[in-house]
């Protein structure tokens, strides 16, 4: 009966996404396309914007000639960057009075998935002034407009600048979940490769796994449709051709182009199409430990497909045709398994390490439970899990 309530409420949520009043960011991609923001804030009518970032991109200067560029354009601009990775209820609302006090009519997030997070749930709190985040939790919570959101990624990943999700953690309580509706998407995203060029390789590589798990899940989820399928195929085969490259060699501008396109499709992807299991037990290892999400994903990616078995055998099969790891030969199994070998192998060659080692045996049974909650009866996955699977998995994670 669980697993009847779990598959007929994610049938709904299915069928009522068609509904839902979805839009595309506006986007402005290529070379040098940062410079073309301040003409795009202008057109909105916007005199001064909040820019939400954090300490470690304010100090590289890579928004040194976006703030010169608004400069000239007389558009007035105030910076908040105590976001912190995963960020927190708290980051939100300092973030929300910066904003009322100097009167901005408008958000930039400039950074990775936790600023642009941030700035998002700023922009829920505007949307509905008299509610709180945590009763924003869940699902078209929102369902107001909010102020016009620039979404400016400097990682190749999350894909949050495509994305109706806002993920936010509680400092107190080590809960992290997400808010979830289509006004959170953003309004325009910039995708400028020359942003992500002096990127660490270990942010090159967890955010692109965090990427590929992304297309991944929704492609083997149930909500999917031919139109996310597509994106997620563009995606994993974008990443298997570009990702060690652009590990390897930061500089070359293909391979970094290429992996903001495929973070953006995976984002579309599974914006439409739900995340699943990997990510429900990352959101938990994230809350708990705050180990980065890009790197929890990559850790628990291949756990979580072993797990599955069969049931996700002929839809890995295809991603393996897409991600060229296969023989046209193999058969399904055959396919499957050297997929979930490849990302093994795309982790070792990046320093990704198979497991964690935080993960505390006395955290493990609310670590499952605040898992399930997450994932049952929301995310349309292979197969639905109850808590003894999530502690099983947990523990193979932690091992």
């Amino acid at each position: 009966m669980y697993k009847l309530y779990c598959r007929s409420f994610q049938q709904v949520m299915k069928a009522t996404a068609f509904f839902l009043p979805w839009r595309e960011p506006q986007l402005i991609d290529g070379i040098n396309s940062l410079a073309e923001l301040p003409v795009f804030i202008q057109h909105e009518g916007i005199e001064t914007v909040l820019i939400v970032t954090d300490k470690g991109i304010a100090a590289t200067g890579l928004m040194d000639s976006f703030l010169d560029g608004l400069r000239n354009k007389g558009i007035k601009f105030v910076i908040f960057d105590k976001t912190v990775p995963n960020p927190t209820i708290d980051n939100i609302e300092e973030a929300l009075q910066l904003y009322k006090a100097n009167s901005c009519q408008g958000l930039v997030a400039f950074g990775g998935g936790s600023p642009i997070d941030c700035a998002k749930g700023v922009g829920a709190r505007l949307a509905r002034p008299n509610k709180t985040i945590p009763q924003m939790k869940g699902i078209l919570k929102v369902n107001k407009k909010m102020p016009p959101l620039f979404a400016v990624p400097t990682t190749a990943g999350t894909g949050s600048e495509a994305t109706l999700a806002c993920v936010v953690s509680n400092s107190e309580t080590h809960e992290k979940y997400a808010l979830m509706d289509t006004a959170l998407i953003p309004h325009f995203a910039v995708l400028d490769p020359l942003l992500t060029v002096k990127l660490p390789k270990p942010i090159t590589s967890t955010t692109g796994m965090d990427a590929l798990t992304h297309a991944v899940e929704a492609y083997i989820g149930k909500s999917n449709t031919k139109q996310t399928r597509q994106w997620s195929i563009d995606a994993v085969k974008l990443i298997f051709e570009n990702l060690y490259e652009a590990y390897s060699n930061g500089e070359n501008i293909a391979a970094r182009t290429n992996m903001q396109k495929a973070a953006y499709l995976a984002g579309m992807a599974f914006t439409r199409a739900y995340v699943g299991n990997v990510h429900a037990i990352a959101h938990t290892l994230s809350g708990f430990y705050n180990v980065p999400h890009g790197l929890a994903n990559a850790v628990i990616l291949p756990h979580v497909l072993d797990y599955y078995g069969e049931s996700v055998h002929e839809r890995l099969a295809e991603l393996a045709d897409a991600a060229g790891v296969c023989e046209p030969s193999d058969s399904t199994r055959e396919k499957a398994t050297k997929f979930i070998q490849a990302i093994k192998d795309l982790n070792e060659k990046m320093d990704i390490p198979s497991r964690v080692d935080c993960i505390l045996d006395s955290d493990i049974p609310l670590m499952a439970e605040r898992a399930i909650q997450e994932a049952n009866p929301l995310y349309p996955v292979p197969q639905i899990l109850r808590k003894e699977d999530m502690d099983k998995l947990i523990r193979t994670i932690g091992a």
